[in-house]
């Protein structure tokens, strides 16, 4: 399917991660004005760079006019979120599209085992970053009266399964966060919405669990193509949802 994100500055969040790289692939294929993507590891960095030439080199007449950034920033610092989202909006306009794959999974403790270190660090991960970035996305978007927004929760924030409680809490937060924002933005033309995956085919995923079944794990591949469609104008009718994808488990 092709999908219209000409002239569109596209912002990825956590872009260079297992999900994040092949959305930001992705994205590239279908040749936006620019992509920004926000990294930490600088070797994940590295390899994403490699993914986003090899695109290039098989589409190279359509993406050549692709401006591609990345940007290192810490997503739970508001200092460093709003000028991320102010310099991109100085040198490109608008934000047209906020991806944010940005989060962390820690699980396999009772509640009264859990530390507070612990449980704080599952909120700011998978809660407080996306709130920031929504945020300061969102003042412009506003502003221009269009925006494209999808966070990645869990299927654990819809039913928890135990021993997972600060996870579950956290991705249970982000759907509210995203159920609210929708009301709030509804009139602006903003679409908002998350996917609910369950444990996503990637190499860490698989060594931390050598003997699952990997084959009905969800790819990363098959993630991106729908937070890409979400990300379109194509699913313009779906908004406020918390879309489980949990494939095959």
């Amino acid at each position: 399917m092709d999908y219209d994100f000409k002239d569109q500055t596209i912002l990825v969040t956590g872009g260079t991660g297992a999900l994040g790289s092949k959305v930001s692939e992705l994205f590239l294929k279908y040749s936006p004005k620019a992509i920004v993507i926000t990294y930490k590891s600088e070797s994940e960095k590295v390899k994403s760079e490699k993914g986003l030439r090899d695109v290039i080199d098989v589409h190279d007449t359509n993406n050549s006019g692709t401006i591609i950034e990345f940007i290192q920033a810490n997503l739970l610092d508001e200092d460093e979120v709003q000028g991320l989202v102010e310099n991109i909006i100085k040198k490109f306009g608008q934000i047209h599209v906020l991806t944010n794959i940005v989060g962390g999974y820690f699980g396999g403790k009772l509640v009264d085992e859990i530390t507070l270190g612990e449980w704080d660090r599952m909120m700011d991960m998978n809660l407080k970053s996306a709130f920031l970035i929504s945020k300061h996305v969102l003042k412009f978007m506003k502003t221009n009266q269009f925006g494209k927004i999808v966070h990645v929760s869990s299927v654990a924030g819809d039913k928890a399964t135990g021993r997972d409680s600060a996870y579950a809490a956290s991705k249970a937060g982000l759907i509210r966060l995203v159920d609210s924002i929708k009301e709030e933005v509804k009139e602006s033309k903003i679409n908002i919405n998350c996917i609910l995956p369950t444990i996503i085919d990637t190499d860490s995923n698989r060594l931390a669990m050598p003997a699952a079944n990997f084959s009905n794990w969800v790819k990363p591949e098959d993630l991106a193509r729908l937070i890409v469609f979400l990300s379109s104008e194509d699913s313009k009718a779906i908004n406020g949802d918390a879309i489980k994808t949990s494939g095959y488990a």
